[in-house]
């Protein structure tokens, strides 16, 4: 793994110059079953997102009317494919307790849903080719997460891609099978993505909440860097 790339393409800035990306790397983590401190971190931030905020109006919350104008400018209609984030805020202003999958999956989701940013994590262990945030060319391999289908990425539809495996579709919209995080995920990425409402400070603030949050319960080695229009990749 050593040696590779992490980019997100010019024209991604071209379109949103404003945009940045959190990225945590953490390394020779123990993941598992959440324990109940966890558990009941992850039900504490549900109750105050439905403290805080309402089904009915939700596309109204700034931070996510941001990612579906977003959504719009790139023609995907938001109705048809929601932000993650507004997927999840919308699970649980329904009532409904997201399922504790597991430490590192429940992580990125408490941080999600404490700070209203899309947070997604890519087990890494066996990544062997760079990857980016780029327009497709429309001859990547997708297969979604609960499904054996095989879809291809319309040309210039926003894709997170090792190669010509794509691990999320439409920029943040749905994940990928083949990079879960599972309980014997020892490597993992975390991606935070903030558009102009959200800035550095809460880009950053997200991260040092995934990293403390990995560190508590996960152990690892953590590394966390911002990308954006001036410092768009690195290696790792």
């Amino acid at each position: 793994m050593k040696g590779l790339a992490y980019g997100i393409a010019d024209e991604v800035f071209a379109r949103f110059p404003e945009y940045r990306r959190g990225v945590v790397l953490a390394y020779d983590v123990r993941n598992g079953a959440s324990t109940m401190g966890l558990v009941k971190m992850l039900r504490d931030v549900e109750k105050a997102a439905r403290e805080r905020l309402h089904v009915d109006t939700l596309t109204a919350e700034p931070r996510l009317a941001s990612w579906r104008e977003a959504f719009r400018q790139l023609g995907y209609k938001p109705g048809d494919f929601r932000p993650s984030i507004e997927a999840l805020l919308r699970r649980v202003l329904r009532g409904q307790e997201l399922p504790s999958i597991n430490a590192l999956v429940d992580i990125g989701n408490i941080v999600s849903l404490r700070h209203l940013l899309p947070v997604g994590g890519h087990a890494i262990d066996g990544l062997t080719g760079d990857i980016a945030l780029r327009p497709a060319s429309g001859a990547e391999e997708f297969v979604a997460f609960g499904s054996d289908e095989m879809e291809h990425p319309a040309p210039g539809e926003f894709v997170f891609a090792e190669g010509d495996k794509v691990l999320t579709r439409r920029w943040i919209w749905r994940q990928a099978k083949h990079t879960l995080t599972l309980p014997e995920t020892t490597a993992i990425e975390f991606n935070i993505d903030g558009l102009p409402l959200s800035g550095r400070a809460d880009v950053e603030a997200a991260g040092k909440d995934v990293m403390e949050l990995v560190k508590l319960f996960c152990a690892g080695k953590m590394q966390f860097k911002i990308l954006d229009h001036q410092s768009p990749c690195f290696k790792f």
